[in-house]
């Protein structure tokens, strides 16, 4: 099954280092069939689309809980705040519909054998990123501010890079 998993750029040299992908909490979103039952119209692509949004916006949620860890110790950002989406092929999932429509479960580690693809964001939607980030829960519980926030971040395509890409993309950030 294609899946979509959450991801910041340090959990990205993290798997470039170490050759293996380890999702938050086993976590990771897809076409499943609650998610296409929620849809009265599309086609796979189209859905598909809809689980790397909500993919996108847990990376969101990954970057507001790592965004102390993102800092030296003036303050500065080390890496730029980015949404990353990694695309994978897994054949261990486990529906979750009780938590989403996309949710499901995967096992602890992912080898990079399976990652097909990284979606990531351009550095012209760094500054929405940052400010989406912080947010991305109160967007959640109904805040409308909030949530024009984080669909402004939404307007920004994730521009799709090859798993052998990966060293190069990570040494130009």
């Amino acid at each position: 099954m294609r899946i979509y998993l959450p991801a910041t750029l340090s959990m990205l040299f993290e798997l470039n280092q170490s050759g293996e992908f380890r999702p938050v909490g086993g976590t990771a979103f897809a076409l499943t069939p609650a998610l296409r039952e929620s849809y009265h119209d599309g086609d796979d692509e189209e859905l598909a689309e809809a689980a790397i949004r909500e993919a996108a916006r847990a990376s969101l949620r990954l970057l507001a809980a790592e965004d102390d860890d993102r800092s030296d110790e003036d303050g500065q950002a080390q890496l730029p705040a980015r949404r990353v989406v990694i695309a994978a092929d897994v054949d261990e999932v486990t529906l979750r519909p009780d938590l989403d429509v996309a949710v499901i479960k995967v096992p602890p580690v992912v080898d990079r054998s399976a990652i097909a693809s990284v979606l990531i964001d351009g550095g012209e939607a760094e500054d929405k990123v940052v400010r989406a980030a912080g947010l991305v829960d109160s967007a959640d519980l109904g805040d409308e501010d909030s949530e024009l926030a984080i669909g402004d971040v939404e307007d920004f395509d994730l521009g799709w890079y090859a798993t052998q890409e990966l060293p190069f993309l990570l040494e130009l950030l």
